[in-house]
């Protein structure tokens, strides 16, 4: 069965205006293979898949959230008190931390700079409110950084030091820092967190709950320990542990993780059967648990249905570009099942709410496959285009997937990715860094693959050039222009030796 992006029949639409019901979310993911069709504009001379330029959608600061912080500040108190021990000579301090934390502007480092200057143990200065709000803002991060993994465990083991219990859920975000602080997780992530999910249970005596174990299960599942993965659900049942909607969406990815794309489907199914909401982050893992298991024609279409959904159920609210509305609207959706289980009408209402567009994520995801196993330009464009119809905002990680894919690519026999398209890529790149353009910005990965890109296609001297461009933009450090210089070193040898150059 073929699949066309073309405009859907007007019956076919009519039918599909109305709220979907519990069969048309299970008919997001066949059940059966099916190959897709998509047409792609091309250069007129040489028919060849083209680029589209990277512009900033007109939409894109209607998307961003820019006063999270500061309404998720109204939750704290409008007055904390110290306790006895904090009275006195530390007073400055302490006020300075309270005023930090109730400050849903300042970051985390300005956050635990103000707690390192209380006496040790700081949390015995503190009251319990403190406390509890402290941890949570510092358990709260964009992306997982090794520093800010440490202050919010830092002041963990300061509460054991000063035998102040911790909470279920402060022992739950310590076993996932210190299961998932790194992208990849290694026997040492896993030793950490069990050994904390031990000290929780058998020491402090807090019994761990679905959390706690959904937890464990995201740990051994994305290190591809399934045994244990197995053992840890297998508790769960024994402890009679209901499976919530982030259990659900880790199912669907463990399975993609052992190659099982009807574990994919299954786990999948029984989320929908559940009466889970689905929206465009379950479809997305669905897609990149597809993609694992290998079977890159369903979860190409996966992205297509999203597609067709979104034209049909107009006046659907795109979904959030914002990391943190994200975070937000996970927490209440994951509450949802249960919340609504008396009144499926709300719930159902709440569903017919939820965008299927595709986002940023899903447009990540689509692109990293392409560019790391197919180099199938044609796709890439496609996807580009798509990005650009539904006003999703251009970020920097698009810019770093495309200059890899000339790296990897690149100045081969018939190849699509040639120099002239790489020198269009680069001259959006610098425009938007130039206007400040979507938050796109001088990175260290987007110099690295653009030095190894242009090496590839580009030759010493415009590597070189592209080098001395890519400097006067970047604010770095010493370790990272090391890096850098590391990467353009090993580049320009090969070219110097007339080898071919391959990343």
């Amino acid at each position: 069965m073929s699949y066309h992006t073309g405009t859907p029949n007007k019956a076919h639409c009519l039918a599909i205006s109305k709220a979907a019901n519990r069969d048309d979310y299970l008919a997001m993911l066949d059940y059966y293979r099916e190959a897709y069709h998509t047409d792609t504009p091309t250069d007129p001379v040489l028919k060849a898949p083209r680029v589209p330029e990277l512009e900033a959608p007109r939409t894109a600061s209607s998307m961003e959230d820019t006063s999270y912080e500061a309404n998720r500040c109204r939750v704290l108190p409008t007055t904390v008190t110290t306790t006895e021990s904090g009275l006195g000579e530390n007073d400055s301090a302490i006020e300075s931390l309270i005023h930090a934390v109730m400050d849903g502007d300042v970051s985390n480092e300005h956050l635990y700079q103000s707690y390192q200057a209380l006496p040790f143990p700081g949390v015995s200065y503190l009251t319990q409110d403190v406390r509890r709000i402290l941890l949570r803002r510092l358990s709260i991060m964009q992306k997982k950084v090794q520093n800010e993994i440490l202050w919010y465990l830092s002041i963990v083991d300061d509460m054991k030091a000063a035998e102040i219990p911790l909470t279920k859920g402060e022992w739950s975000s310590a076993i996932h820092l210190a299961g998932r602080g790194f992208s990849k997780v290694s026997s040492l992530e896993i030793e950490l967190a069990l050994r904390s999910w031990k000290e929780m249970e058998q020491e402090a005596g807090v019994s761990g709950n679905h959390v706690t174990f959904n937890i464990l299960f995201d740990i051994a599942a994305k290190a591809g320990k399934f045994a244990l993965a197995e053992m840890i659900l297998q508790e769960m049942e024994v402890r009679n542990l209901q499976l919530n909607r982030y259990a659900h969406v880790g199912l669907i990815y463990y399975y993609g993780l052992r190659g099982d794309g009807n574990g994919v489907r299954k786990a999948y199914r029984d989320l929908v059967n559940d009466g889970q909401i689905v929206d465009t982050a379950v479809l997305n893992c669905v897609i990149a648990s597809l993609q694992h298991a290998g079977e890159i024609p369903a979860a190409d279409q996966v992205y297509e249905r999203m597609k067709i959904m979104h034209t049909r159920r107009t006046g659907r609210k795109l979904p959030t570009n914002s990391w943190t509305e994200a975070r937000e609207l996970g927490r209440v959706l994951n509450r949802a099942a249960t919340a609504f289980h008396a009144d499926p009408s709300k719930k159902e209402q709440l569903q017919d709410e939820q965008s299927l567009a595709p986002n940023l994520h899903t447009i990540v995801v689509l692109l990293t496959h392409h560019v790391s196993h197919t180099g199938e330009l044609q796709r890439i464009a496609t996807l580009l285009e798509d990005m650009q119809a539904l006003g999703l905002p251009i970020r920097g990680r698009i810019f770093m997937e495309l200059f890899r894919g000339f790296a990897l690519h690149g100045r081969t026999p018939y190849s699509l990715w040639t120099r002239a398209r790489l020198e269009s890529v680069w001259n959006s790149f610098l425009e938007m860094v130039e206007t400040q353009t979507g938050n796109v910005v001088v990175e260290k990965w987007i110099v690295i693959w653009a030095i190894r890109a242009f090496a590839k296609c580009g030759g010493a001297e415009r590597t070189l050039e592209i080098w001395d461009e890519l400097k006067s933009r970047w604010k770095r450090g010493e370790r990272e222009e090391g890096v850098a210089l590391g990467v353009l070193g090993v580049a320009l040898n090969r070219l110097r030796a007339g080898g071919e150059v391959k990343w």
